[in-house]
């Protein structure tokens, strides 16, 4: 059940430790040994040989690597150090002043000292370095034996004794593999130097790149959707893939699946259709079971859009993007992970890279598909993800409305052929990277964006913006200066123009003009996500902190262009009003009509009543509000007996 990469890592390292250990060292139950680099391939392996023999292990390794010597069942009052000399004192105080019977050796100079000192009469040390290989008789006159030693020594027919009782002890489960790094060979120098630095824990593997064998069978998931027939015939006339499985939850049922059979077919593919939820685990196990040995490649083209406003998204909603996402990786991964593959792709999205307004599930389904690939490349095991941008035509954009259309233009990320985003895919196979962002970048439209994620802020040179005619890039401040030498009227026209301009923007008009001030924003084409990146873009131009409900509480630009005016402009709402109270106090400061004058003064009290009326439930939540924080604060403070006591006094419980 190993991948090659696994099966790799294995030989070299446990034939080392097995013929140092058994074959050289003899070591035998109840002896001791040291193994020195602990950590790393050879260390590992004789570890776990020791242990196997019934030895009594003390290691050595970097202090960052404890852990790891830790997990193979080593006592930590037996590990020490491999950058200076302390772990002689650590090994005797351990050891209780006996040492130990066998050493394994990796190090050099004083080390080498270090741990002779450590053998008794006896004692075998086993050297595996190469740069202080000490002369012969070393040692001698203290009863050691020294064992300069290379597996290569022992020939043919006893490494393959050797590796066959190491192979009984893996399917028996006394040895395990070791952790593996793995580098594409085009990138042997990084992994070199990886090495030199003793940054590594187990063994590093170089893997050779290689094409998707035509031989094979490639499992296309959503292989009957717009995305996976595309991605079907391309296998089949670009890459020579002369097997198809296509698995779809409808199957042979699928609209389309039946014409897309009978053009692979006339290609000289053989393809079969199959119904499989591949978010279902034990369905993805018999589909992966029926090709057996021959898979040779998966891609994973499945996904569902449930587009929302985080505020409207559900734990069913979540679920049934995040199903055919990573369910259904995870259940590839699992049924798949034994086999030899050359390939496993998988379709994500820029979504889950950049972020995209009301796709927060998309977004998180496709951010993990991107992790889960980074943790399979870790692995030792094939892993892309491509996180696409938008396809023209078939795929997931297919369908949208021209607003959901200009949205994605404004976000910088123009759509692209089907042979463009092909050819992007056969590139792609070809880079060692776990996640690429196959996209088509607009330059333009990036730079004008006010919210540029950070990621693409290199990509792009972002232009000294002036404010438009409309206000709809000015900055919070720049507009509070502008209302604050306005008139009320010249601040009312300002924010309507505005409201109008971000609302044009958002819709993909030209210009305000096209957006009727007084119709209602349902009239005008607004759901809820233009509402929620209409409510973005007015925030950062105010500076206020506005409500995600902002369109639905104030219908109309219109009204929202007065809600915004007594916001930005505090006591625009009742100016007017006080306007109207001074010139009511001019004129009665010289009374002239006393019966008038008590007239007015009726009508006043009833207007002042009124507005206590209306100014009294406000006051009684602020009170409540004020007395339910104080409530909360004393619970806070309050000890476990006068919470109970309080219980027992208000609540009567």
């Amino acid at each position: 059940g190993w991948s090659f990469v696994r099966a790799a890592s294995v030989p070299v390292v446990f034939l080392t430790a097995f013929y140092g250990l058994v074959e050289l060292g003899g070591l035998r139950s109840g002896e001791s040994v040291l193994v020195h680099a602990a950590a790393g391939g050879v260390g590992m392996a004789a570890v776990q040989v020791a242990g196997h023999l019934g030895a009594e292990v003390f290691a050595t390794a970097s202090e960052a690597k404890w852990p790891v010597v830790e997990g193979l069942g080593v006592d930590a009052a037996r590990i020490g150090s491999s950058r200076d000399l302390s772990f002689e004192e650590g090994v005797r105080a351990a050891s209780g002043g006996r040492g130990v019977d066998v050493v394994v050796n990796s190090l050099a100079g004083e080390f080498v000292d270090a741990s002779a000192r450590l053998l008794g009469e006896g004692g075998r040390f086993l050297e595996m370095g190469k740069t202080d290989i000490r002369p012969d008789g070393w040692a001698a006159a203290d009863g050691i034996v020294y064992r300069p030693f290379d597996l290569l020594d022992a020939g043919p027919e006893l490494i393959g004794g050797m590796l066959a009782q190491l192979v009984e002890l893996f399917e028996r489960g006394v040895l395990e593999p070791l952790p593996v790094r793995v580098w594409d060979v085009r990138r042997a120098g990084e992994a070199l130097r990886h090495m030199s630095q003793a940054r590594h824990v187990g063994k590093v593997v170089l893997t050779v790149p290689r094409p998707i064998p035509p031989a094979g069978t490639v499992l296309v998931t959503g292989g009957t959707g717009a995305l996976g027939a595309l991605v079907a015939r391309h296998l089949v006339t670009h890459h020579g893939v002369r097997e198809l499985v296509l698995a779809g939850r409808r199957g042979p049922d699928a609209p389309g699946a039946a014409d897309l059979v009978a053009d692979l077919r006339a290609l000289g593919a053989e393809v079969s259709v199959v119904a499989c939820d591949v978010a279902d685990e034990a369905a993805v196990r018999a589909l992966v079971a029926g090709i057996g040995e021959r898979l040779t490649a998966v891609v994973h083209t499945a996904g569902v859009l449930d587009d929302a406003t985080v505020a409207a998204l559900t734990p069913e909603r979540l679920a049934r993007v995040r199903r055919p996402k990573v369910d259904a990786v995870r259940h590839l991964h699992e049924a798949t992970r034994h086999l030899d593959l050359a390939a496993f792709v998988v379709f994500s999205s820029v979504a889950g890279v950049l972020g995209t307004a009301g796709q927060g599930a998309y977004a998180a389904a496709n951010a993990a598909l991107d992790a889960l690939m980074a943790d399979r490349r870790a692995q030792g095991l094939p892993g892309l993800s491509l996180a696409w941008g938008q396809w023209d035509g078939p795929g997931m954009a297919a369908g949208l409305a021209e607003t959901d259309l200009a949205r994605m233009a404004r976000s910088g990320i123009r759509p692209m052929s089907a042979d463009e985003a092909l050819a992007l895919l056969d590139a792609a196979l070809h880079r060692d990277e776990p996640v690429l962002v196959p996209a088509r970048l607009d330059p333009v439209a990036l730079a004008r964006r006010d919210d540029l994620p950070p990621i693409l802020s290199r990509l792009v040179r972002t232009p000294r913006r002036r404010a438009a005619a409309t206000g709809t890039t000015e900055s919070p401040t720049t507009l509070t200066h502008r209302l604050a030498a306005l008139s009320p009227a010249e601040q009312r026209e300002l924010l309507d123009g505005l409201v109008r301009g971000h609302a044009a923007t958002v819709l993909g008009h030209a210009g305000a003009g096209g957006i009727d001030g007084e119709a209602t924003f349902k009239d005008l084409g607004f759901d809820s996500l233009t509402a929620v990146e209409l409510r973005n873009r007015l925030q950062r131009a105010t500076g206020l902190r506005l409500s995600t409900s902002l369109v639905f509480d104030h219908p109309s630009p219109a009204a929202l262009a007065s809600h915004l005016l007594a916001e930005v402009v505090p006591g625009s709402v009742a100016r007017p009003l006080l306007d109207e109270l001074d010139r009511l106090e001019a004129a009665f400061a010289v009374p002239e009509d006393e019966e008038a004058v008590a007239a007015v003064t009726a009508r006043l009290e009833v207007l002042l009543s009124r507005l206590r009326e209306q100014q009294a439930p406000a006051e009684a939540a602020a009170e409540a509000a004020v007395e339910a924080a104080t409530v909360a604060s004393r619970l806070e403070a309050a000890s476990a007996d006068e919470v109970l006591d309080f219980l027992q006094n208000e609540l009567g419980l």
